[in-house]
C-alpha cells in the first residue's frame, strides 16, 4: 500500500510558514559558512571538501537519479564531485556552491545519456531493483515520469529526504517554486497511483 499521499500532506503542510528574519539570518550564516568551506578547499584542505561533499551529497545524487539509470548514479555522484574539485576555482561566488554542483550535476546526467543510448542496462537495472523493493522502484518510475519541473524536488523531498528549505537553499531555487513544483507533482502522482491501483481491482 502507497503511503506517499500522506506523508506528500504533512510534509506539504509544513512548509507554509512564512519566512522570519531569524530564517534569513540563518540563511546568510550558512551562505558564510559555505564560503569558507570552498576558500579552504581552494587553499588545499580536502576536509573542508568533504563537509561540502557530506553537506550536498544526497542532493546530487537525488538530481542524478531523477535522470539517469538506478544502477549508475553512485558512480556518477562520485564523477559530479570530482569535477567540482577540480573546477572549483572557477566558482565566482564561494557562496554558491549548491546551484554550481547542482548545474554540474544535470550536465553530467545529459553526458550520460549522450555517451549512452541506454536499452537493455536501464532495464535490467530496473529488473533487479524490483525483485529487492518492489514498490519504492515502482513509485520511483511514477515520479521520474512527471515533467522535469516536478521530477526533481519531488525525489529531493520524498527519496533523499530533504525538506522543502533545504532544496530550495541548497538548489538556489525559491522557496515557493519548491512548494509548488512538489505540491503539482504529488498531485499527479496521486493521479498516477489511483489510477494504477484501478486497474489492478
Amino acid at each position: 500500500m502507497y503511503t506517499v499521499e500522506a506523508t506528500g500532506e504533512l510534509l506539504l503542510s509544513g512548509h507554509t510558514q512564512p519566512t522570519t528574519a531569524a530564517g534569513s539570518r540563518e540563511a546568510t550564516d550558512e551562505r558564510d559558512r559555505e564560503s569558507a568551506f570552498v576558500e579552504q578547499v581552494r587553499a588545499g584542505d580536502r576536509e573542508a571538501f568533504g563537509r561540502l561533499y557530506a553537506r550536498y551529497g544526497r542532493m546530487v545524487h537525488g538530481i542524478l537519479l531523477a535522470r539517469v539509470p538506478y544502477g549508475e548514479v553512485d558512480d556518477l555522484v562520485q564523477d559530479v564531485f570530482m569535477t567540482a574539485l577540480r573546477k572549483i576555482d572557477m566558482l565566482r561566488d564561494a557562496g554558491a556552491f549548491g546551484p554550481w554542483v547542482a548545474m554540474i550535476a544535470r550536465n553530467r546526467a545529459m553526458d550520460f545519456h549522450r555517451r549512452s543510448r541506454e536499452t537493455t542496462e536501464i532495464t535490467e537495472a530496473v529488473a533487479q531493483t524490483r525483485a529487492v523493493q518492489r514498490e519504492a522502484v515502482e513509485v520511483l518510475n511514477l515520479i521520474r515520469q512527471l515533467p522535469e519541473a516536478y521530477r526533481e524536488p519531488m525525489i529531493l523531498r520524498f527519496i533523499e529526504g530533504m525538506t522543502g528549505p533545504e532544496i530550495a537553499e541548497r538548489t538556489g531555487l525559491q522557496p515557493a517554486s519548491v512548494r509548488v513544483n512538489i505540491h503539482r507533482g504529488m498531485k499527479i502522482l496521486r493521479e498516477k497511483l489511483s489510477g494504477d491501483a484501478g486497474k489492478g481491482q
